[in-house]
Parts: structure tokens; sequence; C-alpha cells
């Protein structure tokens, strides 16, 4: 499966986002998705997932009660709605897809979008 994110940019402290990732290639229904990001100089790490079914979704404490992650069957595509955003979630943002149903195991996600920036100003 092919995946390309996009949305991402520059918002104030405060601000929200949308990001989404359009899926390509593969049956999108069979594959449980992520949101992983990148700060400057750190590891790579899980934002957010959903069940392939898109019933069921998990967060990383960090983000949990700002962000919200959904997926359109009918669209192939995966969204993160971020809400305010903070400094801190300044990073290059990766959409993932897992061949588990549900994950928040960065070593569980094979395919990996290209990433688009996240910049939060104070």
């Amino acid at each position: 499966v092919q995946l390309q994110a996009s949305g991402g940019g520059m918002v104030q402290a405060g601000g929200s986002l949308r990001l989404s990732c359009a899926a390509s290639g593969r049956t999108f229904s069979n594959y449980g998705m992520g949101w992983f990001r990148q700060a400057p100089g750190k590891e790579r790490k899980f934002v957010a997932a959903i069940h392939r079914s898109g019933g069921v979704t998990t967060y990383a404490d960090s983000v949990k009660g700002r962000f919200t992650i959904s997926r359109d069957h009918a669209k192939n595509t995966v969204y993160l709605q971020m809400n305010s955003l903070q400094p801190d979630d300044t990073a290059v943002y990766y959409c993932a897809a897992s061949n588990s149903s549900f994950s928040n195991n960065i070593n569980r996600y094979k395919y990996w979008g290209q990433g688009t920036l996240v910049t939060v100003s104070s």
C-alpha cells in the first residue's frame, strides 16, 4: 500500500490542523492505521492508531483529548484532527499502515508515508 500524507503547515499555539493520509494500491480496510511524529533530533514516536474497522482508537498520553484519529473507507483516507496545538507538537508527522488490525507499536508498521511538517509557534 502507498501512503500520501498532507495537511501540515505552520500554526500558532492554540490553533488547529487536520492531517490527511490517502492510501492506494491495496484494500485500505485490511490495515490498522497510525500516526507517528518525529521532532528534530529525536526518535519517531507513536501519536495515534485506529483499528482497521475504524471502531477502536488509541492515543499517546501527550495528545489525548486534543487529537482525534479517524478513517474514511470510501475515500481510503485516514485523518488526524489536531486541536489546541502547542510548540511541543512541532514535528514531522507520518502516517503508517500495519498488517496488524490495531497497534501502537511502531515496529508493527510496515508501510510509511513521506511525512508532513507541522510547526507550532508560541
